[in-house]
């Protein structure tokens, strides 16, 4: 084209710059295809029988030499109780899901969505423990499964009853906790309640509180109220059958009968 000089010499660009190596260094071979993939020639990594996790040379594995503890022996048997705070239980009569003007136990605890109980998990009821136990005013009679004593302490200064007794005689070992819940220490169902006076002067004197006098209470007809040892509804007793349809309950009059449950 008139007026314009092609050069002979190419321009340089990023496509044709000469490559740089250095003194000494190999040449780049051409990739070929191997015979064994990259495996060697036979042994264990042509074969993959590699040695197993926690292998030792063919020595006697660490934990093999450890002896066994039974850590997690009987794990499967063992009892399940939901924590029941003292700040959840204050929350839940603040919201009204709880009514403190009631005995409180397992099934209101349950129906007020104040706690979950799962039979297939080994749920055996419900633990009472100490957290908010600075916050905690409410003056309620409650019922648990298992209580610590600081629970107790601050149910007890507040003027209110506290009782300790198993859910589900299926599940617990009667056996292995007729001592817990025969103990007026633990305010338990199946101790004598002559001692529960002296017991509840012992802990107000540990913790340091005046004990209130529950009889002088306005609410005393609630606060005493107790089941009955054969007893599991408050107001139900042994016997009874209830007819949900009709919304009856069904007594049993024969003097059998009375006897049996009495017993």
């Amino acid at each position: 084209m008139p007026g314009m000089v092609r050069s002979s010499r190419a321009s340089l660009d990023l496509l044709n710059l000469p490559a740089t190596s250095e003194p000494g260094q190999p040449e780049a071979q051409e990739q070929r295809r191997g015979r064994k993939c990259g495996r060697g020639h036979k042994g264990e990594r042509q074969r993959g029988t590699w040695p197993w996790l926690g292998f030792e040379g063919g020595q006697t594995p660490f934990y093999i030499q450890i002896p066994k503890y039974g850590f997690n022996e009987g794990h499967s048997f063992k009892h399940q109780y939901q924590p029941l705070s003292l700040r959840r239980l204050q929350y839940l009569i603040d919201l009204r899901r709880v009514d403190p003007r009631q005995p409180i136990d397992l099934t209101q605890l349950v129906s007020g969505r104040g706690v979950n109980i799962q039979s297939h998990k080994r749920d055996c009821g419900v633990q009472l423990v100490e957290e908010g136990a600075d916050t905690f005013q409410a003056k309620v009679n409650i019922e648990v499964q298992l209580a610590s004593e600081l629970a107790i302490a601050v149910i007890e200064r507040n003027g209110s009853v506290v009782t300790t007794a198993f859910y589900d005689p299926r599940s617990l070992e009667i056996l292995s906790l007729v001592p817990y819940y025969t103990d007026a220490k633990n305010r338990g169902y199946l101790a004598d309640p002559a001692n529960f006076p002296q017991a509840r002067l012992e802990l107000a004197m540990k913790y340091d509180y005046v004990l209130l006098d529950i009889r002088k209470d306005e609410l005393f007809r609630i606060l005493r109220a107790r089941k009955d040892p054969r007893q599991i509804f408050f107001g139900l007793a042994p016997g009874w059958v209830v007819n949900i349809a009709d919304k009856k309950i069904l007594k049993p009059t024969d003097e059998n009968l009375l006897k049996y449950y009495s017993s």
